[in-house]
């Protein structure tokens, strides 16, 4: 235990410093960053309060839908911990660069690999927790249980962290035996994101909010088939969704079993990967330490296109153009994000095809144009978490690569607006796709048609343009993974202020479509002082977009400009 502390206290010293040392920018980052995730944590406790709440006002079935939400999330909980794991141990275990210098200190096998999957749960639990816990709380604000109810919370969902750490990580030791742990990583991802886009359509073409409408079904008894979670008594979650639901309603001495279940488990689980460890961890390590990441040309189809598309901007900014489109098809972890971003196109679009408007008691003209406009600021905001995704980490992706464009001929200027044209074209293309096809839907007026169409058209400037600013003005040229520079300080100001810029818009254009709507359904004049109205809020709305586009391109080339590492 001694050299197991010892190899823990670096990441133990490293945090205390942190807090200690952190002055200035990043204390103000901490603070923000703070303030934020306690703001959405107590978001997610009003809105399950709201539902609860709402829940024990049903009659006869209130307690068993709150039991089945509960079983729900924390299955959903349990099977996103196991892939967090996955994805966090094959970088802790395996890819690290400080692995080298870990294994030739005179420490055993067992100890190191310990200390890797202490650090593991570390990194993969905490989020999910935090996040989770208000969900819980609010359980106990409703139902109003004993002080057991919040210790079994602690301890029931620390057996869950332990199990699917477990399992995480058995997998990726078995994987990496099996195949090179660069090629595990692709394999990993892969599996990853075709799980995840599979369980998110599924769960959408299910229709929950049917839950809530017993109307839906004909029976009694097809409503209480449809509430049911997927249960087993072989299944780790539903012993603590048992354990924690008696423990809420007063019954929990009648669950020790399930206790007992879970934390047998959990201690198995540790046992079994030690023992795995011991006899395939340091033959995976090696493994990984020969076999390096293998880079695959690009295929004629992939020339074709790249010749195509980087034409139009010269051979100097062409070639950078370029080498991002190779870059990002070589990458499966960045391509394969495009299946993602197929399943929240499809789940969006689906959405709107299941509106029961028919049984709203608003007039359904009135209705439609109400969902049309409101449907601008849905996919504006779409938009933006795609271009946090893309967009803003366009720059940080030239990696420590960076020198090379700043000593080339090339202005860093006529480098940032390439960037922002090289990604408006496909963001306009998906920004008319969802409003049109969901207007479509909705079967809107063709006054609305053309004003949420044109109104998300030249609002595309503005993400766009907010994505590569920012992303100007926080670059991270040395980060190890691509997809967590938008998880940043940089990246979530840069959500906030795209919120704030497609709220101003779509709040300047409320008034006079109002006006609009209004004269033609009653059929009044719009009288001059109601032009004038109008005019001022697009104009308005007009200066706020063209505010978006040059303001963060000028902010950005400025701090890039001044930019030393």
């Amino acid at each position: 235990m001694k050299d197991l502390y010892l190899l823990i206290r670096p990441r133990l010293l490293g945090v205390r410093n942190r807090f200690i040392r952190s002055q200035g920018k990043r204390r103000k980052r901490a603070l923000i960053m703070g303030g934020l995730g306690l703001a959405f944590c107590g978001g997610m406790f009003a809105v399950s309060c709201r539902v609860l709440t709402y829940f024990q006002s049903v009659e006869m079935m209130g307690d068993l839908l709150a039991k089945y939400l509960m079983s729900m999330i924390i299955l959903t909980f349990f099977s996103l911990l196991i892939f967090s794991h996955i994805i966090t141990a094959l970088s802790n275990l395996y890819l690290s660069r400080d692995l080298e210098l870990c294994h030739s200190l005179p420490v055993s096998v067992e100890e190191l690999f310990v200390t890797r999957a202490v650090y593991t749960v570390m990194d993969s639990s905490w989020m999910l927790i935090i996040f989770g816990l208000p969900v819980f709380m609010a359980y106990g604000y409703v139902y109003r249980p004993g002080p057991g109810f919040y210790f079994t919370i602690i301890h029931m969902n620390l057996a869950m962290v332990i199990i699917a750490a477990g399992m995480g990580i058995l997998v990726v030791m078995i994987l990496v035996h099996a195949f090179p742990a660069q090629r595990t990583r692709d394999i990993v991802m892969l599996l990853t994101v075709f799980m995840v886009v599979a369980l998110y359509v599924l769960f959408r073409l299910l229709r929950p909010e049917r839950l809530v409408d017993p109307e839906a079904f004909f029976t009694v008894m097809q409503y209480l088939n449809a509430l049911k979670a997927p249960q087993s008594p072989y299944l780790p979650t539903q012993w603590i969704t048992e354990t924690l639901w008696g423990s809420l309603t007063g019954t929990g001495e009648r669950y020790l079993f399930e206790v007992a279940l879970t934390w047998t488990t959990a201690a198995a689980m540790v046992v079994i990967n030690i023992w795995v460890a011991s006899a395939v961890y340091f033959q995976g390590f090696s493994k990984s330490q020969e076999a390096k990441k293998r880079r695959m040309g690009g295929g004629k189809v992939l020339d074709i296109f790249v010749s195509c598309i980087k034409k139009p901007f010269g051979i100097d900014l062409g070639a950078v153009i370029g080498k991002d489109i190779r870059t990002f098809f070589r990458d499966n972890t960045q391509w394969s994000q495009l299946m993602m971003l197929a399943a929240l196109v499809v789940v969006y679009v689906y959405n709107f095809t299941v509106l029961p408007l028919d049984k709203s008691p608003i007039r359904i003209d009135f209705l439609q144009n109400i969902l049309a406009f409101l449907n601008m600021g849905l996919a504006g905001f779409v938009i933006a978490a795609v271009s946090a995704r893309f967009v803003f980490t366009a720059v940080s992706g030239e990696g420590e690569a960076y020198w090379v464009i700043r000593s080339s001929p090339l202005r860093l200027k006529r480098y940032l607006w390439g960037k922002y044209f090289s990604f408006l074209l496909p963001m306009l293309v998906l920004a008319e796709v969802l409003i049109i096809i969901t207007n479509h839907f909705l079967d809107v007026s063709r006054f609305m048609m053309l004003l949420s169409s044109g109104t998300m058209f030249f609002m595309v400037f503005g993400i766009v343009a907010l994505g590569i600013g920012f992303g100007a003005m926080y670059p991270n040229f040395a980060h190890q993974n691509i997809a967590q520079v938008a998880s940043g300080f940089g990246g979530v100001l840069f959500m906030i202020v795209c919120s704030i810029f497609i709220g101003s818009v779509i709040v300047l254009e409320a008034g006079p479509v109002y006006v609009l709507f209004m004269s033609n359904v009653r059929g009044n004049p719009i009288t001059v002082s109601q032009w004038i109205f109008i005019i001022m809020s697009f104009t308005a709305a007009f200066i706020i977009n063209m505010v978006a586009i040059f303001m963060p391109m000028k902010m950005g080339l400025k701090v890039l400009s001044e930019y030393e590492g």
